[in-house]
């Protein structure tokens, strides 16, 4: 089975940056994609960031493109989430996950690590 563990988070200014790592270990054969989701307080868990396992193909949603970026390293077995020009309105709780093969949704989760922004 596959299991990640999310690093990184922390409390950033706004305009600052943060990067997030998420480690894989057990099953990696498996996957198909890395994604990152974030929930803040009151709101739903929503889609960040998602990339391919073995093309690395990337996704991104609207409210973070061109601000963040998601890169995987095969050989270290990890997934990076590079934030930039971070605001209040990215504060949450950030998730890794993975989607498997013939699988249509992300069904493995990290623990989750803190962002805050603040003003």
């Amino acid at each position: 089975q596959v299991q990640l563990r999310e690093s990184g988070g922390g409390s950033v200014q706004t305009g600052g940056s943060l990067r997030l790592s998420c480690a894989v270990s057990g099953r990696t054969d498996g996957i198909l994609a890395m994604g990152w989701f974030r929930q803040a307080p009151g709101k739903e868990r929503e889609i960040v960031s998602s990339i391919s396992w073995n093309t690395g193909n990337t996704f991104y949603s609207d409210v973070v493109m061109g601000r963040f970026t998601t890169a995987r390293d095969v050989a270290s077995l990890t997934v990076y989430l590079q934030m930039y020009n971070l605001n209040p309105e990215d504060t949450a709780v950030y998730f890794c996950a993975a989607r498997r093969f013939g699988r249509s949704a992300f069904e493995i989760w990290g623990q989750g690590t803190q962002v805050t922004v603040t003003s």
